[in-house]
């Protein structure tokens, strides 16, 4: 019996679920038929219509909706003097700190800028360098030494190498393996005269030097010749012509002959041959006011020597000189009627250092130092390999 009384408990439980589900699909139903105006009240069957808010409330609506308005208004109003106020240094309270210490570094900044030298781009180095060809056997190795000088300067800095046609694969091997932006000249004549060949050379490359407008401060550096590096960078301050102390140094021959200019309150107004080993002087000048004794001063101990106008020449590695002048000689308070410098310019620019010393610039400028000196090396020197 008790079994059969749940499951009839069970059954009624089912049937009011399902009433009640039937009855709600049903109001849901004829809901939906119903007019948007009026909603039908299932309990009463009367219509209930909808009745708008008297103008009353909608006076009360319409003040409070502007009273928001008006409140909405104020506050934006005051949060954006806050932050106006905020973001003006006068009314900040931490502001004011952060400004001054910008000034502050702005200040340092321009002091620092005013200090600061104003940075202007080195001029070119234009080195040139002729050989013999009869130096095969030493030539190599004083090309790799003169490389590893000028590998050594700062740049820019343009290496001019001349030789004979017949010996420039060799050389161009050499050059290669260097770090130095460098040209390569050869020349066909072929010479017996070592001097003639040299000249020839340089005139080679100061015409290509014109040719191409290089712009630069020309040099001419031998093979023998060893430098002090600060003499490139004293180079670079010529504006016309620089000219300075060569010394010619000979170790087997144990002789020193120093060849180079005389200062006198830093202009250069002179031209001096020392030679160390006999202690003879050799003074030129257009100054008849210097005289020999005051020279002997400045070589130290006793010496014999001879006062002469002008010198034949100076050596071509004892000068440098802007290379706009090969091309505008005006520029530099030459005359056009001069001889084009094609035809002999090594001559020309030798004639042009020597007649006017006004327009020297000694290196040091005060000439109280020797910055470069030129090695005698032996041409018959030979190397065996064992």
């Amino acid at each position: 019996m008790g079994s059969f009384e749940r499951s009839k408990k069970r059954i009624q439980l089912w049937k009011k679920a399902l009433i009640h589900f039937s009855l709600c699909f049903v109001m849901g139903f004829f809901t939906g038929f119903a007019p948007t105006t009026t909603t039908s009240s299932i309990f009463s069957g009367q219509p209930i219509s909808y009745r708008p808010p008297p103008p009353e409330n909608i006076e009360n609506l319409d003040k409070t909706t502007t009273e928001l308005a008006t409140l909405n208004r104020s506050l934006m109003s005051e949060m954006t003097n806050e932050s106006s106020s905020l973001s003006s240094p006068e009314s900040s309270p931490l502001l004011p700190t952060l400004t001054e210490e910008n000034s502050e570094e702005e200040e340092e900044e321009e002091e620092e800028s005013d200090h600061m030298p104003e940075l202007s781009p080195r001029k070119l180095v234009i080195i040139i360098t002729t050989t013999r060809s009869k130096d095969s056997s030493m030539q190599e190795v004083l090309l790799r030494r003169l490389s590893q000088t000028l590998s050594l300067v700062p740049p820019p800095l343009l290496w001019l190498v001349i030789e004979a046609q017949s010996s420039a694969p060799k050389t161009a091997e050499t050059l290669r393996k260097t770090s130095v932006m460098y040209r390569h000249l050869t020349v066909k004549e072929n010479f017996t005269d070592p001097r003639a060949e040299a000249d020839h050379q340089r005139n080679l490359a100061l015409n290509h030097i014109e040719h191409h407008r290089l712009n630069g401060i020309v040099h001419f550096a031998s093979l023998s010749n060893v430098y002090d590096l600060q003499f490139f960078d004293e180079i670079r301050n010529i504006e016309v012509f620089g000219t300075w102390a060569v010394a010619m140094v000979g170790g087997n021959r144990k002789k020193v002959l120093v060849d180079g200019p005389v200062c006198s309150s830093l202009q250069v107004v002179g031209w001096r041959r020392k030679d160390w080993s006999s202690s003879a002087l050799i003074m030129y000048s257009r100054n008849e006011e210097i005289n020999i004794a005051e020279m002997k001063n400045g070589g130290g101990g006793e010496s014999t020597g001879s006062k002469a106008l002008l010198p034949d020449e100076i050596n071509v590695s004892g000068f440098a000189f802007n290379s706009s002048i090969l091309w505008d000689p005006e520029r530099w308070g030459r005359s056009s009627s001069v001889p084009h410098t094609s035809q002999d310019p090594i001559k020309f620019v030798q004639q042009v250092v020597l007649e006017d010393e006004t327009k020297l610039r000694a290196i040091p400028s005060d000439c109280s130092k020797i910055m470069l000196w030129n090695l005698h090396v032996p041409r018959n020197l030979t190397f065996h390999q064992r």
